[in-house]
């Protein structure tokens, strides 16, 4: 028996934009669908983050996604176990109100939701799912996690030491993995950017979210329940694209690269203006959705700079080394954690 595992969908994200829309749909009806059919795999696990705002959904974003996921679930005799992540529901402190049971709940002939730990098992394999973590359900699932008899462990987790995004030159605060030694693997959602440690793997999104997700990679993935193998599967479609700019090396532009795509140019080497241009005038004609140029307005004069000259600090590491240069008696690993949360809302929020 073949599972696949997707996490962090993150349904209406960016106000629900057509364009967001848009390029989800091209994920399910291009690449993750037409693989289950081919491969006849019938079950789903989702990890979590299945809508991106807490609070509220849209009527747009429904109808989406009743259209490019939920029918499609019945229309190809499909079932999918869920768990609920932390833009699921509505309170930090309790997973008790949360928008799996409010909206999905109806569709329980089909899609199953696990709001509490439990261990389904896969023909033979016991595979542990384990909700959010929060203040409510804490010790339920400290408890789950040392006694469950699953050999593998699937949740929305949020550990330390991992990268939690894919631009990002931190690591996340959380808790300790090695509280999960026990298990074969574990397999979370959570952190946007695939990442393994000894047992633990964060499986990433499956799409592109945000600039942060610009140049990582994107796969869903199919567990084999007997051979407990895990395939990663790439998903070729891509929305945020950086292209770095060398005129020694200019690079090769067609409409599968840029065309209905974010392009930032990042320019390390430019000496003929005539050239670049050019080069820019390739890109517009392929009708991207914005271009942003990035560049070193003393390169004028033909100096060949670095990646490192045009690789700026990311945004959570400024905000890191701002923290750690503050005299406060706050525990600086709140506020850094605080600070993550805030951004990613913000970035879920920014209109592209």
């Amino acid at each position: 028996m073949k599972i696949a595992i997707i996490n962090d969908t993150h349904s209406g994200i960016k106000n629900g934009s057509d364009i967001s829309l848009n390029y989800s749909a091209k994920f399910y009806d291009e690449v993750f669908f037409p693989y289950l059919l081919k491969n006849d795999i019938r079950d789903i696990v989702h990890l979590g983050d299945y809508f991106d705002h807490r609070r509220f959904v849209n009527f747009k974003v429904l109808k989406h996604n009743f259209e490019v996921f939920i029918k499609k679930l019945y229309d190809y005799d499909m079932h999918m176990d869920i768990i609920p992540g932390n833009h699921d529901v509505y309170y930090k402190n309790t997973n008790e109100l949360n928008s799996l049971e409010e909206i999905l709940e109806k569709y329980n002939d089909r899609i199953h939701i696990h709001t509490a730990p439990t261990v389904r098992n896969f023909e033979g394999l016991n595979v542990g799912l384990l909700p959010w973590i929060c203040e409510d359900n804490h010790d339920e699932s400290m408890e789950f996690i040392k006694t469950s008899e699953a050999s593998i462990l699937m949740g929305h987790l949020e550990l330390g030491g991992f990268k939690y995004m894919g631009n990002a030159n931190i690591k996340s605060h959380g808790m300790d993995k090695s509280l999960l030694d026990r298990y074969d693997a574990v397999y979370s959602g959570h952190y946007h950017t695939k990442s393994s440690e000894g047992n633990v793997t964060y499986l990433g999104t499956q799409y592109q979210l945000t600039w942060s997700d610009a140049n990582d990679p994107k796969y869903f993935h199919i567990l084999d329940t007997k051979t407990r193998e895990l395939e990663a599967v790439i998903n070729p479609n891509v929305l945020f694209q950086k292209i770095y700019y060398d005129e020694d090396n200019i690079p090769a532009i067609t409409s599968s690269v840029v065309k209905d795509t974010y392009i930032k140019v990042i320019v390390t080497n430019k000496k003929d203006l005539y050239v670049f241009d050019k080069f820019m005038e390739q890109i517009y004609d392929f009708n991207p959705y914005e271009v942003r140029i990035i560049e070193n307005f003393d390169e004028y004069g033909g100096d060949r700079i670095n990646d490192e000259d045009v690789k700026v600090d990311d945004t959570p590491t400024l905000l890191n080394s701002y923290i750690d240069a503050t005299e406060t008696n706050l525990d600086s690993n709140v506020l850094k954690k605080m600070m993550q949360e805030l951004l990613i809302e913000a970035q879920a929020l920014d209109n592209i």
